[in-house]
């Protein structure tokens, strides 16, 4: 499928959010029929049939003062749990198997940067169905101090291949519902519950914007900060930390997610601050009673067998009689 230099629809190169200091690595080529797709901008997305190679170029690049020596490969991933995962190592999959890169390392000079060319043949029995994968750039760096610890780093581009014939399939999703919850720090959270009824792997963004009943007070834009990937036919959960100071009553919401070129936009309304959550607990008095009134019955018991035992033996008698 024909490419075009990414820097001519970017403008310039920019540094990937997963970049680690001394390290990165940058797409450089995006496929014509995806220019206006941001996945495609950032990962090696793509619909292929079987029997087709591509070929993208990825830049990598020394940030760091030293000359370093990159390794590059591919690694194998999956989506579980609505998370992208990438596997320890050089850990391979089906995917990795149809990777071929030009070059498995690069020396680069401080400050220094090159290009690589991936190749992807996929073969003709292919059978249906998205891989996951990603292309690594990765240095190891001496142990420090006579030590005998090397660490590893690596910076990868993600890569989605649908394989399939006929034309790509849709993508698609449909946002259930909108909720405040209490969030994991000192700010609360706007979440959504967002179902994949398409046929691709989502990598869900957006952003939320919040006004009081009123609608005198406004705040926002604020942006997902817990963003999932759904595979098709399952859902997750997207949340939005509102990490500001707002005034306590009911807001309206307006939520817009997007995955690539697809845009929903969901409205609802909450109530702040967060109800905090009540935990049922039992109090040592009441524990207390529970067993005086367990004890009681037994003794209760006790004495009735006992009186009953001695009517047996003597006869009928009278509470507070003298028995001779």
């Amino acid at each position: 499928m024909p490419a075009v230099p990414a820097d001519a629809v970017r403008g310039e190169p920019h540094q990937r959010e997963d970049d680690i200091p001394g390290l990165g690595i940058q797409l450089l080529d995006i496929p014509v029929a995806r220019v206006e797709d941001p996945r495609a901008r950032a990962y090696i997305v793509d619909h292929l049939k079987p029997g087709t190679t591509i070929h993208r170029r990825v830049e990598v690049r020394n940030t760091s003062a030293e000359r370093q020596r990159v390794a590059l490969y591919a690694g194998a991933a999956a989506v579980e749990g609505n998370a992208f995962t990438v596997s320890d190592g050089r850990t391979g999959n089906e995917l990795t198997g149809w990777v071929t890169l030009e070059s498995t390392s690069v020396d680069l000079p401080p400050g220094g940067s090159e290009p690589v060319e991936v190749t992807i043949a996929v073969p003709k029995s292919a059978s249906k169905g998205e891989r996951y994968g990603a292309v690594w750039a990765q240095i190891t760096s001496r142990p420090k101090d006579a030590g005998n610890i090397s660490q590893i780093h690596r910076v990868g581009i993600r890569m989605y291949l649908d394989i399939g014939p006929g034309g790509e399939p849709p993508t698609d999703f449909r946002i259930d519902a909108l909720a405040a919850e209490r969030g994991t720090g000192p700010w609360p959270m706007v979440t959504a519950r967002v179902t994949n009824t398409g046929g691709r792997a989502l990598d869900m963004g957006g952003t939320l914007s919040l006004a009081n009943e009123s609608g005198a007070v406004r705040a926002g834009p604020f942006t997902v900060t817990k963003g999932v990937t759904i595979l098709p036919g399952e859902n997750g959960q997207v949340g939005v930390e509102l990490n500001q100071t707002l005034p306590a009553g009911r807001w309206d919401v307006r939520l817009t997610l997007v995955s690539g070129t697809v845009e929903h936009t969901a409205e609802g309304r909450i109530t702040l601050p967060v109800a905090a959550d009540v935990v049922p607990v039992k109090s040592a008095m009441s524990r207390w009673i529970a067993l005086s009134l367990g004890a009681g019955t037994a003794l209760l018991a006790l004495v009735t067998a006992i009186l009953w035992y001695l009517a047996r033996r003597r006869g009928p008698f009278r509470v507070g009689a003298r028995i001779a």
